[in-house]
């Protein structure tokens, strides 16, 4: 039996390894029409920034590892030009005729370059190979490099941002969108904006090119920026010419089964090229992330090889670093929901990466979504230390079907170096399980303009910073000054993050108050949106 696999990507290599361990007797044939097999993409701004300074380890594996170790022949500059499903053979770029009893589909996605006047810049570049990383470190020290432009505010987009930093050079990001990072929402996209800002990095977003000319670039805004270099990061497209030519079944990417299996029952497809269910909606979508790449061609492999093996849609998480934060997500973000018309609540907390009390801990600002019913829809969380962690926990317990009830349960490791006798997964499960109980009624940034604003921390802490327009009544002093509070109408109370204003709303319910919200985050989130909506329009922040 012999199997075909087109390219040799992230799951092209893992099928192609795990079909080998499942069968010594499996012809395995890989054909990449460049000439660069199994390497660590993601690694390439840090590459290019020398961070990984030793070019060697971006190659995962090698063809010789392949033949030596798997016995796998890899063919690289061999491009197929056409499937034949029904004489199951494909045809290369030189005419020749290989024939399959199962072939795979790994093709990959390339960078999305649109037709901007003044693109056959030489001073233009893309990151998606290591040729591409040599090429763009070879030019910046030839060419004494300056002032760099990244076009796409995506990961690789920011990543590269930062790297460009790290390399001396000045950088400007131009995003099309209201923000950067499309998988957050505005609140947690909000911090990593200003963290860039703060690290030097002009962030131009709405606006999008209109044009090159020359060392400028002109926006759809007219304003022009001038470079040395550009590196175009807007996306990546799904190679899918060659299962469009064949027949098979493709939209935006190949449509596959839960088997990873084509309209072709021979003929599989896994990795960036693919199109897979939602883990929350069941529709279809690309996830072009190297862990699902990975996980689809084992698949694969399995299947192939007669194991039933199935893949259980996509959560999306992923994690991100950007300079010394951590940005990570799971699920869906809350544009979706809404755009899905999905019911949900959200919830907002900040907490510790490790016991108040040991020295060293920080803050990371969790946003977590949830339905009526208590399912977990998506967490998004932004800070300096055990980010992924937690995110990493809530997704496991997402995947298993878990609820709010479950995150409250979790059974975590403590020890006050590493975490909390109520790890942050356990706060936000308690969290949420006090709003659907109905034990809190949450207020969120877009609710303080039109409601009557309460600080209930101490009278130091008002008088260094508050919010404009709030009065101060401190939660030692609120059970005896209730008549302070008016009752016609919508009263949010404030702190620092959102814990002591859950326990003075919980006193003025017991008191018989129905119209007392907590703002969720508190004014350290508060800070933070204000700071990015500043640096966006030029406006005063609203801090005494």
């Amino acid at each position: 039996m012999r199997t075909v696999i087109i390219g040799g990507g992230a799951a092209g290599a893992s099928c192609a390894a795990r079909l080998r361990r499942l069968d010594e007797n499996a012809e395995i044939l890989i054909l990449e029409k460049t000439n660069e097999i199994s390497i660590a993409s993601c690694g390439l701004p840090y590459h290019i920034s020398g961070i990984i300074n030793d070019r060697t380890q971006m190659f995962v594996s090698t063809p010789e590892k392949f033949k030596t170790w798997f016995n796998i022949d890899v063919r690289l500059n061999s491009e197929v030009i056409q499937i034949d499903r029904e004489g199951k053979f494909v045809l290369l770029d030189n005419d020749e005729k290989i024939s399959y009893d199962n072939l795979v589909l790994t093709p990959g996605a390339k960078p999305i370059i649109p037709d901007f006047d003044g693109m056959d810049n030489t001073k233009i570049f893309t990151v998606r190979t290591l040729l591409d990383a040599d090429r763009l470190k070879t030019f910046i020290k030839n060419n004494n490099s300056k002032k760099a432009v990244v076009i796409g505010g995506g990961f690789i987009g920011v990543e590269m941002a930062e790297n460009l930093i790290e390399m001396g050079l000045s950088v400007s990001l131009v995003e099309m969108a209201s923000q950067i990072l499309a998988p957050l929402d505005e609140e947690i996209a909000a911090v990593v904006q200003n963290r860039m800002r703060d690290n030097g990095i002009e962030l131009i977003l709405s606006d999008g090119v209109e044009r090159f000319d020359g060392q400028k670039i002109v926006l759809n805004s007219g304003k022009e920026v001038d470079f040395d270099i550009v590196i175009m990061a807007i996306g990546i497209k799904p190679e899918i010419r060659l299962a469009q030519t064949s027949g098979l079944d493709t939209d935006f990417g190949i449509k596959v089964n839960e088997y990873m299996q084509t309209s072709d029952e021979n003929i599989y497809a896994a990795g960036d090229s693919t199109e897979t269910r939602n883990f929350i909606t069941g529709e279809y979508e690309l996830v072009q992330l190297a862990g699902p790449a990975n996980r689809q061609g084992r698949i694969v492999a399995d299947n192939i090889a007669g194991i039933k093996s199935v893949y259980k849609n996509n959560q999306g998480t992923s994690v991100l670093k950007v300079f010394n934060l951590t940005a990570a997500n799971a699920g869906l973000n809350e544009k979706k929901l809404i755009k899905n018309n999905i019911p949900y609540w959200k919830t907002f907390t900040y907490g510790r990466s490790h016991a108040a009390y040991y020295p060293g801990a920080s803050q990371t600002l969790y946003k977590f979504l949830f339905s009526p019913e208590g399912k977990i829809l998506g967490v998004q969380a932004v800070g300096y230390e055990g980010v992924e962690k937690r995110v990493d926990v809530i997704s496991a317990i997402m995947r298993n079907n878990g609820s709010v009830q479950d995150m409250l349960d979790s059974e975590l490791c403590y020890a006050p170096p590493y975490s909390s006798a109520k790890d942050p997964v356990n706060v936000l499960g308690m969290n949420a399980d006090n709003i659907l109980r109905g034990l809190i009624k949450p207020a969120y940034f877009e609710d303080l303009e039109t409601s009557y604003l309460i600080d209930v921390r101490m009278p130091e802490a008002y008088k260094t910073q508050t919010i404009q327009g709030a009065v101060n009544l401190p939660i030692n002093e609120i059970r005896n000054r209730l008549n302070e509070i008016p009752e016609d109408k919508k009263v949010v109370l404030f702190c620092n993050t959102g814990y002591t204003s859950y326990c003075a709303a919980r006193i003025l319910v017991q008191k018989g108050f129905n119209n007392v919200y907590s703002f969720l985050g508190g004014i350290e989130l508060y800070k933070e949106l204000v700071k990015n909506k500043t640096a966006r329009r030029k406006n005063t922040i609203v801090l005494n």
